[in-house]
Order: C-alpha cells, then structure tokens, then sequence
C-alpha cells in the first residue's frame, strides 16, 4: 500500500488490534446472506460477547501480516469476521458460545460459510471450528462442575445426619440386652472392690481390745490412790 488513505491505515489498526486482543477470530464467507440476515447474525452473536465485522479482504491481510499465513489463506471471496470479545454485561465472551451461534445460524441460511479462524493466536480449520461447537456452553459446564462438587457435600450431610442414629440405635440395643457386657474376665478375688476388706479383717476389727489388769482407771491418779490407803490405816487403828 503505497500512500494509504488515511482511514484505510485507521481500518487497519483497528483490525490489529482486534485480533490482539479477541480469544478467536473467525473467518467467514457471508456471499448470498441478505442485509436483514447478517444483522440478525449479529443480535444472535451478541449475547455470546461475539461481534460480526464485514472488511474489505486487502486490508485485514495487512493487518494479519506475520500472524498466520493459514489464516491469510482464508481471506477470499465476500468475507466477515466474528471476533470473540465481551458480552452486554462486561464478561468476556466465550468462544464455544459464539462458534455454536454460527453453526446454528449456518443451518438456516447455509450462504453463511465457516472457514476457519485463529483460537488463542493458533489457526483452527473449519472443522476444528464445528467439534468447538458441539461443546456445551461454559455455563452448561460450569453448572456440572457445581452439581459434583455439591454432591460430596450432600453425602457427608448423610453421614453427619447418620451419626446421632447409629448412636441411638446401638444406644437401644444395649438397654435391650440389660446393659453393657464387662469389659474383661478377671478372677472372682482380682474384682473385688478396692474399699472391701477380707472377712477375718472385718471380724478383727469387731473384736474388743484387751485392757491391762493392773492398769488404774482412768480417772483415778497416784494421789487418790495414796488417799485411799490412809483411810485404811485409820479404820484398823479404830
């Protein structure tokens, strides 16, 4: 391009930067579709965060040079560009959902022809396009991740939910059969109670203590008792 025009050199830019910045560009052949066509191809891209661009073929080969040279192949006849960019909502947009908007829209207006593209800076065929397609869609699959991850969860509320059960079962089963069996076999002597003593000790302790013959009482002290011999004299001496 010798001395481009100033706005083909702002197409071009524009179309660098798109594809620098879509997930996927892909390449189509729109020759037949209708003017009513292609913009209901748009509002069916669009909730996908897809955006259909109608270039002239020149000018997005100057743009793509040294990105693919598949992907420059594929620039002939009238062509249109689906770029995988971001939906209404801000989200970024997803490359399933808008390779499937085309492959429905294709069913019924089979002018509109899917070349190929590039995903992710790769060049993808036609083919690799349409098995893109028959993948569910990131919500599908994200909805799926969600119901396996849920369900360990609802297996351990089982669980969780078991335990006071079992327990009261097993609880029940012990009172039915009049308690819990002892928890080892020892010898009758080994099991008797610590605070028990043998029965000749018990019969010992009973057993009064023997008191010493010559033992004065014990209120009686050494002068009461010299008291009581000098009132004997005094009797014999009368």
């Amino acid at each position: 391009m010798d001395n481009p025009r100033p706005e083909k050199v702002a197409i071009v830019e524009e179309v660098k930067g798109r594809l620098a910045a879509a997930e996927a560009v892909m390449v189509t052949e729109y020759r037949g579709l209708t003017v009513d066509a292609v913009s209901q191809l748009r509002i069916n891209l669009r909730p996908a965060g897809g955006s259909y661009k109608v270039y002239k073929n020149t000018l997005v080969r100057r743009a793509a040079e040294g990105l693919n040279d598949e992907f420059s192949e594929l620039l002939v006849g009238p062509t249109a560009l689906a770029f995988t960019e971001a939906t209404p909502e801000g989200e970024a947009g997803d490359v399933v959902s808008v390779a499937k908007a085309l492959k429905d829209f294709a069913k019924d207006n089979p002018n509109l022809i899917v070349k190929g593209g590039l995903f992710e800076g790769q060049f993808i065929d036609a083919e690799g396009l349409n098995q893109l397609a028959d993948i569910e869609p990131r919500e599908v699959l994200l909805a799926k991740l969600a119901g396996m991850i849920a369900a360990p969860m609802s297996q351990m509320a089982g669980l969780l939910q078991a335990l006071p059960r079992d327990m009261a079962y097993g609880l029940k089963a012990l009172v039915d059969q009049g308690g819990a069996a002892p928890a080892a076999d020892v010898p009758a002597e080994e099991s008797a109670p610590a605070d028990e003593a043998p029965a000749d000790d018990a019969e010992a302790s009973d057993a009064p203590a023997p008191v010493a013959e010559d033992a004065p009482a014990a209120d009686e002290t050494p002068e009461s008792t010299e008291d009581a011999a000098a009132a004997a004299d005094e009797t014999e001496e009368s």
